[in-house]
């Protein structure tokens, strides 16, 4: 069978060194480390450099491209519509209206609307109003190691350093707890306890310790993206549901990363059977154009009134057209079911090649989404170092795969490709990891 990737030039090559030289030149230099390439054209699974240098993506553009990238259906839905009407601020069109009516439809039964916005953080900004607007409190749970935006109140939300670090106060009101990572379970919080006994214990202890009474909602991810592909034990997500209802709060699931079947299912809320008040969503509902949303019940939807949720470019006509030409491929090409089938293949083959590399510590996934934890040490779990992670990007890349790192540590590889992606490409892909880790 003929092979993806096809390698013309050194990486960086001599276009991409032009380039980049000319973009660092104008542009601020602020992005985080990515293989030395300049992408020019993707189809797919695959990109092409200016080079002309052909690479399977397991990045899909930061799990943004669940469709694959430039989907035919896609691209023509937002060019006729480009054609037609760009931007018309608040008044209705009809594809916003046909996008709002194809997401319910989709949506799970318990909730009553929808309302689209442009960015993930725009939606995180967006559940935490309508949590505190209904209950009329003000705290948020949040945990440790979370990411739900960069924005003042989404990055207040998240867990981790970098998108608050040097800005001074963050927004007031934000509780904050661990999340139980069962490969690195030092509280141990997964003993396996089907009631997570020990950990809601501690929660009440945390709530105790730091609310002034004023609670008013949860937001927690159904797995842990920027901190590190963070997969929480079976029943947890549930049970902090329940704890949350129980104690009058509203419950924001966000699936900005999670959602459109990258966990094998179209929402990963329904992996446990969740019935969150808000689900949030972003990156694939747009596969690459700028949407995103929030999906609600009625009871928190009706806090607002008349333009309190306005966005300038949210349910845009371009916008909307693909975000409903992307709810049609999903259906027309099986896609979560492509993504289960396909995910519980590649887990299996990265599985057994952390067997073989006393690199990798751990792999973990769901559908289309794997995590492979790098550490310099098995026994100790000690994460490996930044110039380990730039190797192993560079490695890959060098030989014809894009791969990127997230988590605390920045240790984790990020491994999620479009959800078409086939066996033939998971086979290809795989063995040009497994080379490039036991190179290390």
């Amino acid at each position: 069978m003929k092979k993806a990737i096809c390698m013309k030039t050194a990486i960086p090559g001599p276009k991409t060194k032009k380039l980049q030289k000319e973009w660092h030149k104008y542009e601020v230099n602020a992005c985080g480390y990515q293989a030395n390439v300049v992408w020019a054209d993707a189809k797919d699974c695959l990109v092409t450099d200016v080079d002309g240098n052909t690479f399977i993506d397991w990045t899909s553009g930061v799990l943004v491209t669940n469709v694959g990238h430039c989907h035919p259906k896609l691209v023509k839905a937002m060019q006729e519509t480009a054609g037609k009407l760009l931007n018309n601020y608040e008044c209705p069109h009809p594809w916003r209206i046909e996008a709002a009516k194809a997401l319910m439809k989709k949506a799970p039964k318990h909730m009553g609307k929808c309302f689209f916005l442009s960015t993930g953080a725009e939606a995180t900004e967006t559940a935490i109003r309508m949590m505190k607007r209904k209950s009329g409190k003000f705290e948020i749970l949040c945990f440790e190691c979370g990411f739900h935006g960069k924005t003042s109140g989404s990055a207040s939300a998240g867990g981790l350093t970098g998108p608050k670090k040097g800005f001074g106060p963050t927004v007031p009101g934000v509780i904050r707890a661990i999340f139980p990572n069962p490969y690195r379970d030092e509280m141990g919080f997964c003993d396996g306890d089907p009631k997570f006994t020990k950990y809601f214990n501690y929660l009440d202890s945390v709530i105790a310790a730091n609310s002034v009474g004023s609670l008013a909602g949860v937001i927690v991810e159904p797995y842990q993206g920027a901190g590190g592909f963070i997969f929480p034990p079976k029943g947890w997500l549930k049970a902090l549901e329940n704890w949350a209802h129980a104690k009058g709060m509203y419950f924001t699931l966000d699936e900005v990363q999670a959602g459109y079947g990258r966990t094998g299912k179209f929402f990963a809320a329904e992996n446990e059977g969740l019935k969150p008040d808000v689900i949030t969503l972003g990156k694939g509902i747009g596969s690459g154009a700028s949407v995103s949303a929030v999906i609600g019940t009625d009871e928190l939807f009706s806090a607002f009134g008349p333009g309190e949720m306005s966005s300038t470019l949210g349910g845009n006509p371009v916008a909307t057209a693909a975000a409903k030409a992307v709810l049609e491929i999903f259906d027309e090409e099986n896609l979560t079911e492509n993504s289960a089938k396909m995910g519980a293949y590649m887990n299996k083959k990265l599985k057994a090649i952390m067997k073989g590399c006393k690199y990798i510590g751990d792999v973990r996934g769901m559908g289309l989404i794997n995590a492979v934890e790098i550490v310099a040490d098995k026994k100790t779990k000690a994460p490996a170092s930044a110039d380990m992670i730039h190797k192993i990007i560079d490695g890959c890349a060098e030989k014809g795969l894009l791969i990127g790192s997230v988590g605390k540590f920045g240790n984790v590889m990020r491994v999620a490709p479009p959800l078409t992606i086939t066996k033939a490409l998971i086979d290809e892909s795989c063995a040009v990891f497994e080379e490039v880790m036991k190179s290390l």
